[in-house]
C-alpha cells in the first residue's frame, strides 16, 4: 500500500517535551477502546453539496457496526500526520427506506463510487476488495467535512478547521470529478481505475436505483451517465 501524505501541516508550534512526555503516559496508562475497530481503510472523492468545484480526496477509517451500520473517521491521507478531516455515517439500502423523506436529502449514494473505480480498498487483495465493494452496493452516506485542507495536486486548503461544517456529496456520473484530481491520486499511489473499473463490472447487475444520483448533474455539462448508476426519481 502506497504511502499518502497530507496536503498541509496545521498552524502551530512543534509539540514540546512536556506534551510529549503527556501523550506517552497516556499511551500506557490510558485505553483507546473506541478507536480500535475503526480498521477497515477506503479512499474516495468527495465533492461539497453546495459548491461541487471544491473536491478532494477522502481517507476513510471504518468500524463496521452491524451488517446495515459503519462509522467512518476521514482524514486528508493515510500516514501517522494525516489530518481529521470530518465523518462518515454509512447506512445499508434496507436502513436508508426507512428515514423520513427530510431526512433522506442529507444521504449521497455510494453505486458510482464503487462502480465507476474511485472507491478503493488500498492494500486489500482485489478479490477481497470486490467483496467488500459488493457489500457496499446500493448503500448511502452522510458525510460532514469539519476542515478543507485542500487537494493534494493544487493546494488551497486553510491550516486550522474554521467555518461551519460542510455536507459532502458523491459523484455520479463520469466527467463529474476532475480529472486531474483523479490522475494526481492514481499516480502517487500506483493505481489502475480502468482495470478496478472493468474488474467490477458485473456489480451493475446488482445495482438498484438510488435517490440524489442526479443532484449534481446540472453542475457538470458533459457529464455521461455508468451502467448500473440511476436515479430513482428517473428511472423507467
Amino acid at each position: 500500500m502506497k504511502d499518502r501524505q497530507s496536503p498541509l501541516s496545521p498552524d502551530g508550534e512543534r509539540k514540546g517535551v512536556g506534551l510529549a512526555a503527556l501523550e506517552k503516559g497516556a499511551d500506557l496508562l490510558q485505553s483507546t477502546a473506541p478507536l480500535k475497530h475503526f480498521d477497515v481503510y477506503v479512499c474516495g472523492f468527495h465533492p461539497a453539496l453546495d459548491d461541487p468545484s471544491m473536491q478532494m480526496e477522502a481517507h476513510h477509517y471504518c468500524r463496521v457496526v452491524n451488517d446495515d451500520f459503519i462509522q467512518a473517521a476521514l482524514f486528508d491521507g493515510n500516514t501517522p500526520d494525516a489530518n481529521l478531516i470530518g465523518i462518515e455515517y454509512i447506512v445499508s439500502e434496507r436502513v436508508f427506506e426507512t428515514l423520513p423523506e427530510e431526512e433522506q436529502e442529507y444521504w449521497h449514494p455510494h453505486n458510482y463510487e464503487i462502480l465507476g473505480g474511485s472507491l478503493i480498498a488500498p492494500g486489500l487483495p482485489a478479490t477481497a476488495e470486490k467483496a467488500l465493494m459488493k457489500r457496499l452496493m446500493n448503500s448511502y452516506g452522510k458525510t460532514w467535512h469539519t476542515w478543507h485542507t485542500g487537494r493534494h495536486d493544487l493546494g488551497g486548503g486553510h491550516s486550522l478547521p474554521l467555518g461551519e461544517p460542510k455536507l459532502m456529496w458523491s459523484f455520479n456520473r463520469d466527467g463529474e470529478a476532475d480529472p486531474l484530481l483523479e490522475a494526481h491520486r492514481a499516480e502517487a499511489m500506483d493505481l489502475d481505475p480502468a482495470k478496478t473499473r472493468a474488474r467490477r463490472a458485473d456489480l451493475a447487475a446488482d445495482a438498484h436505483p438510488q435517490r440524489g444520483v442526479d443532484r449534481l448533474r446540472h453542475h457538470f455539462a458533459g457529464s455521461s451517465p455508468v451502467e448500473g448508476v440511476r436515479d430513482l426519481a428517473h428511472d423507467d
